[in-house]
């Protein structure tokens, strides 16, 4: 497995990376932009599924906050991913690099399982839970990726 981290530093994109002035910080403000747009619009959503901000129509309130944190979840994985490239080996090595992991796969399911009792017609019973759950899931992704820095 070590050998398959260090093939991932070894592309060119990362050795790129490595040695560009800029390019990293870019990326680096990037993935925080994304990491901003998806929990503010996360954050958003789940609140207005708890009961507030009820002046709004929910469904649609919920679809267009769902489409923004698509949209951003999909910047943090691809500007995540790069950043992963440049020291692949150390980050798969470091346990709260794999919580992190964790914790947005556990973000995934809990999504999943939110559009699975709004597609059954049954959103209200157990939407707040999982809007909860949802906030806490993702505020601990962003404390564990801040984490990764420091350790």
């Amino acid at each position: 497995m070590t050998d398959f981290f260090a093939g991932i530093e070894q592309l060119a994109l990362a050795r790129w990376l490595k040695a560009s002035f800029i390019a990293y910080p870019i990326v680096n403000a990037l993935h925080i932009m994304s990491i901003g747009a998806l929990l503010t619009s996360v954050v958003l959503m789940d609140l207005r599924i708890c009961g507030a901000f009820r002046s709004l129509p929910q469904a649609a309130f919920v679809a267009l906050l769902r489409r923004i944190a698509l949209s951003a979840f999909a910047g943090a994985l691809v500007t995540g991913s790069l950043l992963f490239s440049v020291k692949a080996g150390t980050y798969a090595a470091m346990p709260v690099f794999l919580a992190k992991m964790a914790l947005i796969l556990l973000a995934g399911v809990n999504f999943f399982t939110f559009l699975r009792f709004a597609r059954g017609g049954d959103e209200l019973a157990g939407s707040t839970i999982l809007a909860v759950l949802s906030i806490l899931l993702w505020t601990s992704v962003l404390f564990a990726g801040r984490f990764i820095g420091f350790l």
